[in-house]
């Protein structure tokens, strides 16, 4: 019985997250209300706040849901996307992103509240870059041989300069109101960092 009332919780718990995501992205984090969320969802807002005790954690569980929806993303690639051919796919995760324009600025808005250790985005974001960090390194470290990659290369520094390239273009498109290109300044980065991944002589 018990396992059946935490099923309908974890359900409830998932609309309340895509309802909000959908008021955030298109009305703005600050303008929307949490009255408003839980009409949305057909439930009151002290029902609402059981499941999510204030604004800011409801914040970081939508910036969480897109993590994961990108990691699975990733994770559903060829096993043959690994090297040179990773850094391709980056510029498609970055055109995915600009599907959900609305969703890049609450990101954006987390990260910054991320960077207080007491806040509960700052967990939240470490194990974020923990597990992108490594899924991105293993990913080029097994392109070495096919590719001709350099086998002395810190992958996973590479990895997290792509990531600080990536999250420092959606601030620059927020900041910008949308006017900052991203795709083409991740496409730039790993046209440039391509070259400098393989081993001298190697074409």
């Amino acid at each position: 019985m018990a396992r059946g009332r935490y099923s309908v919780g974890d359900e409830r718990r998932q609309h309340i997250v895509e309802a909000a995501a959908a008021r955030f992205a298109s009305e703005g984090y600050h303008r929307t209300a949490m009255t408003t969320i839980a009409s949305d969802v057909g439930i009151s807002e002290g029902g609402l706040l059981h499941h999510f005790r204030s604004k800011k954690h409801l914040l970081v569980a939508v910036a969480q849901e897109r993590f994961e929806s990108s990691a699975r993303w990733w994770d559903a690639l060829p096993d043959d996307v690994i090297g040179l051919a990773t850094l391709q796919y980056m510029v498609d995760a970055t055109r995915r992103y600009l599907a959900e324009p609305g969703l890049i600025s609450l990101v954006v808005l987390v990260n910054a509240e991320a960077a207080d250790p007491s806040s509960p985005a700052h967990e939240v974001y470490a194990g974020r870059y923990d597990i992108a960090v490594e899924g991105l390194g293993e990913r080029l470290r097994a392109g070495i041989d096919r590719d001709g990659l350099d086998p002395d290369i810190d992958y996973d520094a590479v990895a997290r300069e792509c990531l600080a390239v990536s999250d420092g273009l959606q601030l620059q498109w927020v900041m910008s109101n949308g006017a900052i290109d991203i795709v083409a300044g991740v496409k730039a980065h790993i046209d440039r960092l391509g070259p400098a991944l393989r081993r001298r002589g190697t074409t």
